[in-house]
């Protein structure tokens, strides 16, 4: 292995120029099912498809819907073939930007580093954002009591950074029960209307033709929104170092999210419009585009599954938030400990093994991101919501992009056992593509992906924020080469030795 290429193990008692001492992550906190419920819940499938189903449908694919889903669960599990077999090799809290800095060197690290950082920090408090809002309808049409959504918010957050104060197993296990109740009860919509035979028009296996990813009156916005749904499914690699085997869970909690999240929403899609039938354009572009799926659940398994699915949009937001606020407070810590932030971030809990430091820093964070959308008088799902959720998959998009290539870096200059034609080069070619032209249609369709918050400044703002981290983070690596090059030399390549012998 390459001077450059080179992982330093830690922790250790600092000798010479080696790496710092570091507080370690609580080891063996989780095994396989936690990290597939962390990942489902970060992708929350019960928002993304009351979220992104109806813009798919009403602005996008149209009643192709399902077709959109196919697709996109191809290109990612092309995608996530050349991820797993990088995480076989490299057990990091900072998945990505160790990931890249191991790839395509530690100037691209750094860069994809803050972008995953910036990512994942807006990321909570969009979801803050969209919880506020469901949670708010909720109580209303419940209990007939209305209270500012901005009550809703801090309770989340309030909540949010208790439950992350703990190790990872309190969370995993909150998690798995909102996640197991979502999916449950998308399952029983689509299930119901299979055995139905469908509402007007029947099942409408046509909406599952593959060419009908690219029709509709606008299939760029509806691929974008595709891609948009599993956006945090990537998080299984920050959980390697907290796992109890990860050689082998953090690889196959990944394909299981990417595929069964896959299998989900295409058929959860396919069921939808075929309940609705034709009339499904309509009322996903009218003034109540959650009737999709209410009145389906009316219909179809009768009054107390639409009350049902009101409760269960909140908690998927809230698992979903907490999720993301995990991986927030995973890659502070780890761009701290190695000292390229507040070295104070990389400081875990002495009982509980939790980065508490870096959690309490992102829940400030999150805070001072909805206070001001709050001060600005912004509504919590056409604003927060949307402009934060916009701003973190541009970001993301490129981060994963950048993993794609550095794949293919990676397993050219090392581990010549682990070579394949297809898991480490074409695979990850492929999935890079696949990004860029995510990438693209996100770029080309972003006045229609706001909506209505495309008049704000901030969404204006949104490219150049982008842009703004990824040259911050080739500067600041620069910066380190020429003038501390030691510290430069640990630049993404801190991973904890306790992880990768576990399952040697």
């Amino acid at each position: 292995m390459s001077a450059v290429e080179q992982s330093t193990a830690v922790p250790g008692p600092p000798t010479g120029q080696g790496p710092p001492a570091v507080q370690p992550l609580k080891a063996g906190s989780v095994g396989l099912v936690g990290v597939v419920f962390m990942a489902l819940a970060t992708a929350a499938p019960i928002t993304a498809m009351t979220g992104n189903l109806p813009v798919i449908i009403g602005s996008g694919n149209g009643l192709h819907a399902p077709a959109g889903f196919l697709f996109v669960t191809l290109v990612l599990t092309v995608f996530t073939v050349g991820y797993v077999a990088m995480a076989r090799h490299i057990t990091t809290a900072g998945a990505f930007y160790g990931f890249v800095s191991h790839g395509l060197g530690r100037v691209a690290g750094m860069a994809s580093g803050l972008l995953a950082v910036l990512a994942y920090v807006v990321f909570e408090a969009s979801i803050v954002g969209i919880f506020a809002y469901f949670a708010q309808q909720t109580v209303e049409a419940q209990f007939g009591v209305h209270w500012p959504w901005q009550v809703f918010a801090l309770a989340m957050l309030a909540v949010t950074a208790l439950l992350s104060y703990f190790d990872l197993e309190v969370a995993a296990k909150v998690l798995g029960v909102f996640l197991v109740g979502e999916v449950l009860m998308l399952g029983l919509l689509a299930t119901a209307v299979l055995v139905h035979g469908g509402g007007p028009g029947g099942l409408r296996v046509g909406s599952l033709n593959p060419t009908g990813a690219f029709a509709g009156v606008n299939a760029g916005v509806g691929l974008f929104f595709c891609f948009w749904s599993w956006i945090g499914f990537e998080s299984t690699a920050m959980y390697g170092e907290e796992s109890r085997n990860p050689r082998r869970i953090i690889p196959r909690a990944t394909l299981i999210a990417v595929i069964g999240l896959g299998v989900l929403y295409t058929f959860v899609a396919w069921m939808v419009v075929a309940g609705n039938g034709a009339k499904a354009l309509d009322v996903a572009g009218g003034s109540n585009p959650l009737d999709l799926f209410l009145v389906p659940a009316r219909q179809y398994l009768g009054p107390w599954a639409a009350t049902a699915f009101q409760w269960l949009m909140c908690t998927s937001a809230f698992a979903c938030g907490m999720a993301f606020h995990q991986c927030a407070a995973r890659y502070l810590y780890a761009i701290g400990r190695e000292g390229f932030l507040p070295r104070a971030l990389g400081r875990t809990h002495p009982r509980h093994g939790s980065p508490y430091v870096a959690s309490f820093t992102q829940t400030a964070i999150a805070l001072a991101v909805v206070g001001g959308f709050w001060a600005a008088g912004q509504d919590p799902y056409a604003s927060l919501y949307t402009l934060t959720a916009i701003l973190g998959t541009l970001a993301l998009l490129v981060v994963q992009t950048l993993c794609s290539f550095a794949v293919i870096g990676y397993f050219r200059r090392n581990h010549p056992e682990s070579r394949h034609w297809f898991r480490t080069f074409t695979a990850p070619l492929l999935g890079g593509l696949g990004m860029i032209a995510a990438i693209v249609l996100l770029v080309a369709n972003l006045d229609t992906a706001a909506g209505a918050a495309s008049k704000i400044l901030f969404f204006k703002l949104i490219p150049w924020i982008v842009g703004a981290v990824l040259v911050a983070g080739v500067a600041l690596a620069l910066h380190m080469r020429a003038r501390h090059p030691q510290k430069y030399e640990l630049l993404g390549r801190l991973i904890v030795a306790d992880t990768q012998e576990r399952d040697a």
